[in-house]
């Protein structure tokens, strides 16, 4: 078992910021609990550190797949416990970033035990998607499991076929299988920072980083990934960002109406992952104000974890 101290929090909240400025103060690597970092070509969108920021401190978990490539928790875990023994090896602490909640679960408290996945209806389910839209699956899967539509992303469709999946094979909302996850049993001590921002604030900065990647390229980057021979996975063209951009490159929204739906998909995407992270109970949470210094944040960290 290895000790880890999570660094969880809102999509643009900031903790990456203090992750970093952290881990330079405890000796720590730096293990990415990003489900979208780990595919290559996509940095703007992703808001990926960069190279300057993995000089600074080891960054491990991104860049491992090329973006028409599937992965699966199951494999992000076994990847995950490889690196963590490797950063222990070297005698430096464990920090785990990120805000995808199921990473997050996985990693500190095991993968959940639910049916095993059936070929035929998982791809009916996506040809289903494919015709109808991923509204139209959201809308089925809210109606047989409102908790499970609750948490996913209307444009996560791998979670939401598994979802649907799973209630069509055993006839029981996949929520309900979970309840292993409410017993707060973690695998390694763990330690969870979770960092917030009132509303106002984080729909502030929500708008000003969709703004900011529009200016770094992002339109650029999507149309080089389309460009690829290989095409791009489910998981990748249903990223947040891309799903939007790539509706304006195949004349389906305006360029404004793409950054439009980004804004709103993005606070939707932060009231989804607040939701999600009521779920660890044991978080010590830390209030940031509008002006917060990554470096004093840090700081107080530091002496918190000290205590």
């Amino acid at each position: 078992m290895h000790d880890v101290i999570f660094i969880i929090g809102c999509t643009g909240c900031g903790k990456s910021a203090v992750a970093l400025e952290l881990a330079e103060r405890i000796d720590a690597e730096i293990l990415s609990m990003d489900s979208m970092q780990i595919y290559k070509r996509m940095d703007i969108g992703t808001a990926k550190p960069s190279a300057a920021e993995r000089a600074r401190v080891p960054h491990h978990l991104i860049d491992l797949l090329e973006p028409w490539e599937t992965f699966s928790v199951a494999q992000f875990v076994s990847r995950a416990e490889s690196a963590m023994t490797d950063i222990a090896s070297r005698g430096r602490r464990i920090l785990a970033v990120g805000g995808t909640a199921l990473y997050i679960k996985a990693l500190s408290e095991g993968l959940f035990e639910g049916p095993s996945a059936d070929p035929a209806v998982r791809e009916r389910l996506k040809r289903e998607a494919d015709a109808l839209g991923l509204e139209a699956m959201h809308q089925r899967l809210r109606l047989v499991d409102p908790l499970a539509a609750s948490r996913i992303h209307v444009n996560d469709l791998r979670r939401i076929v598994r979802a649907l999946e799973v209630h069509e094979l055993t006839g029981t909302p996949i929520t309900e299988l979970q309840t292993q996850w409410d017993r707060q049993r973690t695998k390694h001590p763990c330690r969870f920072i979770a960092l917030r921002r009132g509303l106002e604030d984080q729909n502030r900065r929500s708008n000003e980083r969709v703004r900011e990647m529009m200016r770094q390229g992002l339109v650029a980057e999507v149309r080089s990934l389309l460009a690829l021979p290989t095409g791009l996975s489910h998981t990748a063209r249903q990223a947040l960002g891309y799903a939007e951009i790539i509706e304006h490159l195949e004349g389906r929204l305006s360029l404004d109406e793409a950054v439009e739906r980004i804004k709103i998909n993005t606070r939707q995407f932060a009231k989804a992952q607040r939701t999600w992270f009521k779920r660890f109970r044991s978080a010590e949470w830390i209030d940031l104000p509008p002006d917060f210094d990554a470096c004093t944040t840090a700081d107080d960290l530091r002496d918190r974890l000290l205590r």
